[in-house]
Protein backbone atom coordinates (compact mmCIF):
# COMPACT_ATOMS: atom_id res chain seq x y z
CA UNK A 1 0.00 0.00 0.00
CA UNK A 2 1.19 3.50 -0.86
CA UNK A 3 0.38 5.89 2.00
CA UNK A 4 -1.54 8.84 0.59
CA UNK A 5 -2.74 12.18 1.85
CA UNK A 6 -6.52 12.20 1.56
CA UNK A 7 -8.78 15.21 2.05
CA UNK A 8 -12.49 14.55 2.45
CA UNK A 9 -14.98 17.36 1.93
CA UNK A 10 -18.04 16.68 4.05
CA UNK A 11 -18.45 15.41 7.60
CA UNK A 12 -21.72 13.53 7.12
CA UNK A 13 -22.13 9.78 7.39
CA UNK A 14 -20.35 9.01 4.11
CA UNK A 15 -17.41 11.31 4.81
CA UNK A 16 -16.96 9.97 8.33
CA UNK A 17 -17.18 6.34 7.21
CA UNK A 18 -14.59 6.78 4.46
CA UNK A 19 -12.29 8.82 6.69
CA UNK A 20 -12.30 6.17 9.42
CA UNK A 21 -11.70 3.33 6.96
CA UNK A 22 -8.86 4.98 5.05
CA UNK A 23 -7.19 6.17 8.25
CA UNK A 24 -7.44 2.62 9.56
CA UNK A 25 -5.73 1.44 6.36
CA UNK A 26 -2.78 3.74 7.10
CA UNK A 27 -3.54 6.85 5.06
CA UNK A 28 -3.15 10.44 6.28
CA UNK A 29 -6.72 11.77 6.31
CA UNK A 30 -8.12 15.26 6.87
CA UNK A 31 -11.85 16.00 7.02
CA UNK A 32 -12.89 19.36 5.60
CA UNK A 33 -15.70 21.20 7.37
CA UNK A 34 -17.00 24.75 7.37
CA UNK A 35 -17.16 24.40 11.19
CA UNK A 36 -13.79 22.83 12.03
CA UNK A 37 -13.67 24.27 15.57
CA UNK A 38 -17.31 23.75 16.47
CA UNK A 39 -17.31 21.78 19.76
CA UNK A 40 -20.62 20.10 18.90
CA UNK A 41 -19.23 18.84 15.59
CA UNK A 42 -15.96 17.73 17.16
CA UNK A 43 -17.88 15.78 19.79
CA UNK A 44 -19.79 14.02 17.00
CA UNK A 45 -16.48 13.17 15.33
CA UNK A 46 -14.84 11.69 18.43
CA UNK A 47 -14.53 8.20 16.98
CA UNK A 48 -13.17 9.49 13.68
CA UNK A 49 -10.60 11.72 15.37
CA UNK A 50 -9.57 8.76 17.53
CA UNK A 51 -8.39 7.09 14.31
CA UNK A 52 -5.97 9.97 13.74
CA UNK A 53 -8.16 11.99 11.37
CA UNK A 54 -7.81 15.76 11.65
CA UNK A 55 -10.62 18.26 11.09
CA UNK A 56 -9.78 21.42 9.16
CA UNK A 57 -11.57 23.88 6.91
CA UNK A 58 -12.24 22.81 3.29
CA UNK A 59 -9.34 24.79 1.85
CA UNK A 60 -6.89 23.19 4.27
CA UNK A 61 -8.28 19.73 3.45
CA UNK A 62 -7.78 20.43 -0.26
CA UNK A 63 -4.25 21.74 0.26
CA UNK A 64 -3.40 18.61 2.25
CA UNK A 65 -4.70 16.16 -0.31
CA UNK A 66 -3.11 14.02 -2.97
CA UNK A 67 -6.68 12.78 -3.48
CA UNK A 68 -9.60 15.03 -2.57
CA UNK A 69 -12.93 13.28 -1.94
CA UNK A 70 -16.21 15.09 -2.53
CA UNK A 71 -18.70 13.70 -0.02
CA UNK A 72 -20.84 16.84 0.22
CA UNK A 73 -24.53 17.08 -0.79
CA UNK A 74 -24.59 17.10 -4.59
CA UNK A 75 -26.59 20.34 -4.72
CA UNK A 76 -23.84 22.16 -2.78
CA UNK A 77 -20.69 20.56 -4.19
CA UNK A 78 -19.78 22.99 -6.96
CA UNK A 79 -20.35 26.05 -4.78
CA UNK A 80 -18.00 24.66 -2.13
CA UNK A 81 -15.35 23.81 -4.71
CA UNK A 82 -15.70 27.32 -6.12
CA UNK A 83 -14.89 28.73 -2.68
CA UNK A 84 -11.77 26.58 -2.50
CA UNK A 85 -10.83 27.86 -5.97
CA UNK A 86 -9.65 26.36 -9.23
CA UNK A 87 -5.94 27.10 -8.62
CA UNK A 88 -6.00 25.07 -5.40
CA UNK A 89 -7.68 22.17 -7.20
CA UNK A 90 -5.53 22.16 -10.33
CA UNK A 91 -3.82 18.84 -10.93
CA UNK A 92 -5.48 17.11 -8.00
CA UNK A 93 -7.40 13.85 -8.21
CA UNK A 94 -10.98 14.54 -7.12
CA UNK A 95 -12.86 11.39 -6.16
CA UNK A 96 -16.54 12.32 -6.42
CA UNK A 97 -18.99 10.11 -4.52
CA UNK A 98 -21.83 12.64 -4.25
CA UNK A 99 -25.34 12.40 -5.68
CA UNK A 100 -27.68 15.39 -5.69
CA UNK A 101 -31.38 15.49 -4.85
CA UNK A 102 -33.88 18.33 -4.94
CA UNK A 103 -36.23 18.99 -2.02
CA UNK A 104 -38.94 16.89 -3.70
CA UNK A 105 -36.56 13.91 -3.91
CA UNK A 106 -35.96 14.18 -7.65
CA UNK A 107 -32.36 14.03 -8.93
CA UNK A 108 -30.71 17.43 -9.12
CA UNK A 109 -28.70 16.43 -12.22
CA UNK A 110 -31.09 14.55 -14.53
CA UNK A 111 -29.26 15.37 -17.77
CA UNK A 112 -25.66 16.37 -17.01
CA UNK A 113 -24.23 14.53 -14.02
CA UNK A 114 -22.63 16.20 -11.04
CA UNK A 115 -19.37 14.53 -11.99
CA UNK A 116 -19.51 16.16 -15.41
CA UNK A 117 -20.46 19.52 -13.92
CA UNK A 118 -17.45 19.42 -11.62
CA UNK A 119 -15.12 18.42 -14.46
CA UNK A 120 -16.41 21.22 -16.69
CA UNK A 121 -16.13 23.80 -13.91
CA UNK A 122 -12.58 22.67 -13.01
CA UNK A 123 -10.97 21.40 -16.23
CA UNK A 124 -7.51 21.12 -14.62
CA UNK A 125 -8.82 18.84 -11.87
CA UNK A 126 -8.83 15.09 -12.52
CA UNK A 127 -12.34 13.97 -11.60
CA UNK A 128 -13.18 10.30 -11.02
CA UNK A 129 -16.72 9.23 -10.15
CA UNK A 130 -17.32 6.14 -8.06
CA UNK A 131 -19.36 4.69 -5.16
CA UNK A 132 -22.67 6.18 -6.40
CA UNK A 133 -24.26 2.73 -6.48
CA UNK A 134 -23.58 1.47 -2.94
CA UNK A 135 -24.37 2.45 0.63
CA UNK A 136 -21.62 3.78 2.88
CA UNK A 137 -21.42 0.49 4.79
CA UNK A 138 -20.75 -1.47 1.63
CA UNK A 139 -18.24 1.15 0.44
CA UNK A 140 -15.87 0.16 3.22
CA UNK A 141 -16.86 -3.50 3.67
CA UNK A 142 -17.62 -5.21 0.35
CA UNK A 143 -16.92 -8.55 2.02
CA UNK A 144 -20.06 -8.02 4.15
CA UNK A 145 -22.14 -9.08 1.13
CA UNK A 146 -23.04 -12.69 0.38
CA UNK A 147 -21.36 -12.60 -3.02
CA UNK A 148 -19.21 -10.58 -5.37
CA UNK A 149 -20.33 -7.07 -6.29
CA UNK A 150 -19.19 -4.33 -8.66
CA UNK A 151 -18.30 -0.69 -8.29
CA UNK A 152 -17.72 1.60 -11.23
CA UNK A 153 -15.26 4.26 -12.38
CA UNK A 154 -16.01 7.21 -14.66
CA UNK A 155 -13.34 9.74 -15.62
CA UNK A 156 -10.96 11.00 -18.26
CA UNK A 157 -7.56 10.54 -16.59
CA UNK A 158 -6.00 7.06 -16.50
CA UNK A 159 -3.52 7.91 -13.72
CA UNK A 160 -6.31 9.35 -11.57
CA UNK A 161 -8.32 6.16 -12.03
CA UNK A 162 -5.26 4.12 -11.05
CA UNK A 163 -4.94 6.11 -7.81
CA UNK A 164 -8.64 5.60 -7.06
CA UNK A 165 -8.36 1.86 -7.76
CA UNK A 166 -5.64 1.71 -5.13
CA UNK A 167 -7.84 3.41 -2.56
CA UNK A 168 -10.72 1.08 -3.38
CA UNK A 169 -8.41 -1.91 -2.93
CA UNK A 170 -7.52 -0.62 0.53
CA UNK A 171 -11.23 -0.86 1.40
CA UNK A 172 -11.41 -4.47 0.21
CA UNK A 173 -12.56 -4.08 -3.41
CA UNK A 174 -10.77 -6.57 -5.63
CA UNK A 175 -9.36 -5.60 -9.00
CA UNK A 176 -12.01 -7.74 -10.70
CA UNK A 177 -14.84 -5.96 -8.90
CA UNK A 178 -13.97 -2.51 -10.27
CA UNK A 179 -15.45 -1.84 -13.72
CA UNK A 180 -14.16 1.14 -15.69
CA UNK A 181 -17.10 2.58 -17.62
CA UNK A 182 -15.07 5.11 -19.61
CA UNK A 183 -15.16 8.90 -19.66
CA UNK A 184 -16.80 11.24 -17.19
CA UNK A 185 -20.04 11.30 -19.22
CA UNK A 186 -20.70 7.77 -17.95
CA UNK A 187 -21.12 9.24 -14.47
CA UNK A 188 -24.71 9.95 -15.55
CA UNK A 189 -25.57 6.27 -15.28
CA UNK A 190 -23.93 5.94 -11.88
CA UNK A 191 -25.82 8.90 -10.43
CA UNK A 192 -29.18 8.07 -11.99
CA UNK A 193 -29.01 4.62 -10.42
CA UNK A 194 -30.16 6.38 -7.24
CA UNK A 195 -33.87 5.90 -7.99
CA UNK A 196 -33.41 2.17 -8.55
CA UNK A 197 -31.20 1.97 -5.47
CA UNK A 198 -33.95 3.44 -3.29
CA UNK A 199 -36.57 1.13 -4.83
CA UNK A 200 -34.40 -1.93 -4.16
CA UNK A 201 -33.78 -0.77 -0.58
CA UNK A 202 -37.51 -0.43 0.04
CA UNK A 203 -38.24 -3.82 -1.52
CA UNK A 204 -35.53 -5.64 0.45
CA UNK A 205 -35.60 -3.67 3.70
CA UNK A 206 -31.90 -2.80 3.62
CA UNK A 207 -29.54 -0.32 2.00
CA UNK A 208 -26.60 -2.68 2.36
CA UNK A 209 -26.58 -4.50 -0.94
CA UNK A 210 -24.46 -4.52 -4.06
CA UNK A 211 -25.01 -5.00 -7.75
CA UNK A 212 -23.10 -7.34 -10.02
CA UNK A 213 -22.61 -7.27 -13.78
CA UNK A 214 -23.28 -10.80 -15.03
CA UNK A 215 -21.88 -11.54 -18.48
CA UNK A 216 -23.06 -14.26 -20.90
CA UNK A 217 -21.70 -17.74 -20.35
CA UNK A 218 -18.75 -18.63 -22.58
CA UNK A 219 -19.84 -20.27 -25.80
CA UNK A 220 -17.92 -22.62 -28.05
CA UNK A 221 -17.01 -21.16 -31.40
CA UNK A 222 -19.22 -22.31 -34.27
CA UNK A 223 -17.57 -24.66 -36.80
CA UNK A 224 -16.22 -22.99 -39.95
CA UNK A 225 -18.89 -22.37 -42.53
CA UNK A 226 -21.79 -22.47 -40.08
Amino acid sequence: MIRMRIGILGTGHVGRTLATAWAGAGHDVVLGSRRPRDPVLLAELDEVVAEGVRVEDPSAAAEHADVLVNATPGTASVALLDRIGAPALAGKVLLDVAVGFREDGAPSHPVVSLGEEIQRAFPDTRVVKTFSTVDRGVMVAPDSLEGASNVFLSGEDADAKKAVRGLLADLGWSEESVLDLGGISTARGQELFADLFIAIARATGTYEFGIRVVLPAARESAPPGV
